[in-house]
């Protein structure tokens, strides 16, 4: 680890048990789903290899209560990897664990293993707030109406009277309830620290710049400290292929997103170090670069949120173990292809499947190891690379939870020869570095 990362042990507490206990989440972090609980090492030696080279990007291991009621585990499992990594490997900076996209009637589980809570309040945006507090809210912040001159957004924004409302309209409920969970939360833990996300992103419309700073004065409101806040943004967020949409608009809105916040944070005493945070934000590589070049512009920090690419890469291992580990894969493809609908239908938003770019069992069958991983790995300069493959494993992840100790095992077993090895370069090379260092 470079000397000025390792000097960089921040004055608070944390506990190998507990995880971290620090109230204050740094500036670079990156939440790294492991479905299975297999690869919180390789995970790690990602982090590791970027404060080699000066760069403190911290870990998050995120599970949501889908993610777990699926693969059959429970809270405790996330904690037990982190923890069991982070004595391994001698990490040394903070760490957590978080419970992903929980709400109120799926947090008590996390109380007990976790130390930082995605807040997920999707569902209650557009929910009709008491008109009441809705004439409240607008009388307390007449200082949204007019024109508004924010640093780092060009043009001046202007909120009429009714647009404030329309968009409190929309957005009070969900903050009250981001409010409700906060204190449940903080009830719960009976004083401990914790980190807060609130996650806006599984709905159907982005939010734009004007939306958020409304929703931030609003989740202020509620007392809810919040260090990072993850909102739907413009275009398609796919699972585990790149981003599709209007990448020049994006990088504009993002800009005006980081300006927002900032704002935000000098008017309403939101947490010094609120930033963004980018959910299903893995594999989109032709982001990292405008989002790298915003936040150095801006010096804002950024959280990255991972979850199914390590899956992925923990297949590619399989496969190119060739042998036991190939068939297993074909297998957990084959099943997938046949399973497809049902796989697909609880991730219908955030896919974009081709049916005719689906290769039959049959064909796959007959695939040598390097015909299957050059399919599946996500490298677009590579003639075989197939997204709408890749799409279809990686909502599989279901096949592996049914076949159990059998994909486990084999996991197990090839996890030093070629599995860690293709999860540590996948989030070092392909996330880490693009977006935080190069």
């Amino acid at each position: 680890m470079a000397q000025a990362v390792k000097e960089r042990i921040l004055t608070t507490y944390f506990s190998l048990n507990q995880g971290s206990y620090m109230t204050q989440l740094s500036k670079y972090s990156i939440g790294v789903g492991d479905r299975f609980a297999r690869q919180a090492e390789a995970q790690l030696a990602a982090c590791i290899a970027a404060a080699r080279v000066g760069v403190e990007v911290i870990p998050v291991w995120n599970k949501s209560h889908r993610e777990h009621t699926i693969i059959g585990s429970r809270p405790e499992s996330v904690r037990k990897a982190a923890d069991f990594a982070v004595r391994k490997l001698g990490w040394t900076l903070p760490y957590h664990v978080d419970a992903d996209h929980i709400r109120l009637d799926t947090v008590d589980d996390f109380i007990g293993a976790s130390d930082f809570y995605t807040i997920d309040v999707a569902d209650s945006i557009g929910v009709p707030a008491d008109a009441a507090e809705l004439d409240a809210f607008c009388r307390r912040h007449g200082e949204l109406v007019g024109r508004l001159s924010i640093p780092g957004i060009e043009s001046e924004i202007e909120i009429g009277e009714a647009d404030l409302r329309l968009i409190a309209g929309k957005y009070l409920s969900a903050a009250q309830m981001a409010g409700r969970i906060q204190a449940h939360i903080e009830e719960a833990r009976g004083g401990t620290p914790f980190i807060t996300e609130v996650s806006m992103d599984e709905t159907d419309s982005a939010q734009t710049p004007v939306e958020l700073l409304v929703i931030l004065a609003a989740l202020a409101d509620q007392k809810v400290p919040l260090q990072t806040i993850a909102p739907k943004f413009t275009g398609r967020f796919n699972k585990g292929v790149d981003y599709a949409g209007d990448l020049p608009r994006f990088e504009r809105e993002f800009i005006e997103d980081l300006a927002v916040v900032r704002f935000a944070v000098s008017q309403y005493d939101l947490p010094a170090n609120l930033k963004l945070s980018i959910h299903s934000g893995s594999d989109k590589f032709s982001l990292y670069g405008p989002v790298r070049a915003a936040i150095r512009a801006a010096d804002a920090g950024i959280h990255l949120k991972t979850a199914g690419t390590t899956w992925l890469e923990e297949v590619i291992g399989l496969a190119e173990a060739d042998g036991k580990g190939l068939a297993l894969a074909k297998e957990i493809y084959t099943e997938a292809f046949e399973a497809r609908q049902a796989l697909c239908a609880p991730y219908a938003t955030v896919i974009d499947i081709d049916p005719a770019a689906l290769p039959s069992p049959a064909d796959v069958s007959s695939w040598s190891a390097a015909r299957f991983t050059a399919s599946l790995r996500h490298d677009q300069t590579c003639p075989e690379y197939n997204p709408s493959l890749r799409q279809l494993i990686h909502v599989g992840y279901k096949i592996a939870a049914h076949m159990g100790d059998r994909y486990l095992s084999l996991i197990d077993r090839f996890e030093a020869e070629t599995v860690a090895r293709n999860v540590t370069a996948n989030l070092f090379e392909r996330h880490i570095k693009p977006l935080f260092i190069d």
